[in-house]
């Protein structure tokens, strides 16, 4: 029972710093953008669309090639 008077404060202490956090992180721009990154990993920006078009192709005879 005597174990209670210590773990009930900590556990506020504990709920209390991380609500900080969560302010701190909020505040900072964590949450701005959720879906920001999801969109740019699927996009390919570091081609050109004629590089791209190249590569395609490339991919396209190597793999003709791999099948005869």
């Amino acid at each position: 029972m005597n174990v209670i008077y210590g773990l009930i404060p900590s556990m506020i202490i504990i709920g209390l710093i991380l609500v900080v956090i969560l302010f701190w992180a909020i505040k900072s721009g964590q949450f701005d953008d959720l879906e920001g990154d999801a969109h740019r990993i699927l996009m390919d920006e570091d081609l050109s669309p004629e590089e791209k078009t190249q590569t395609d192709l490339q991919d396209n005879t190597d793999k003709s090639d791999k099948s005869d």
